[in-house]
């Protein structure tokens, strides 16, 4: 057995074990950090595949993004975990029956791949001299030659994507009471209160003096 055979099972072995801890686990915490060695262990076998973009991709944006923020969620909130966990074994067989499915699916498919000896040939034709560029360089030229125009099409749709997120999230809204803090600095004590000048509309009545009583002449 080679090296690379070594670590594929390895890792593979590991991934496996984190990829059942995630289901299990009675801690979300837990089950989120077992995700994130789910990811590391997909992503070193990506880079056994010498596929490093992907696999550099697949840290960024799941672990250095989506999982930390998944992370920040599940720590903030109460979650009972006893209230999720209700019903769970009364839907186990259906969910199991469906899991075993997809997995002989999966497996059916990907049976003939398994079988490969060979490294896939890339295909050259479309770069001069491909045959001496790494993975990540032949991708970034076929974007930026062969697909330019649908990554600027791509990339105009995310930024208008982008802005319609931030003018919806910053739209005044109609249901609540909201003061600006630039207002509320700027503000002076003339605009806070006006003093009216407002005639009497009836005379002042004087008050009749009372009497002093006994006890006070006395005094």
């Amino acid at each position: 057995m080679s090296i690379t055979a070594g670590l594929f099972y390895l890792f593979s072995a590991v991934l496996l074990f984190a990829a059942f801890r995630v289901i299990t686990a009675r801690n979300p915490v837990h089950a989120a950090l077992f995700l994130v060695l789910t990811f590391f262990q997909a992503a070193m076998i990506w880079m056994l595949l010498k596929a490093e973009f992907l696999s550099i991709t697949l840290v960024l944006v799941y672990v250095g993004a989506v999982m930390v923020l998944f992370l920040f969620v599940v720590m903030m909130l109460d979650i009972d975990v006893e209230d999720m966990r209700v019903g769970f074994w009364k839907h186990f067989p259906l969910a199991a029956l469906v899991g075993v499915v997809i997995a002989l699916e999966m497996a059916a498919v990907l049976m003939g791949g398994f079988r490969v000896v060979d490294e896939p040939s890339v295909a050259a034709a479309a770069v001069p001299g491909a045959t001496q560029l790494s993975n990540t360089k032949l991708l970034g030229k076929l974007l930026y030659t062969q697909y330019l125009y649908p990554l600027e099409v791509a990339a105009a749709i995310l930024l208008v994507a982008m802005f319609a997120a931030i003018a919806l999230t910053l739209r005044a809204r109609k249901d609540s009471k909201y003061v600006s803090p630039g207002d509320q600095v700027r503000v002076k004590a003339r605009d806070r209160m006006t003093v009216v000048k407002m005639a009497a509309t009836q005379p002042a009545v004087a008050e009749p003096v009372a009497a002093p009583t006994q006890a006070e002449t006395k005094a």
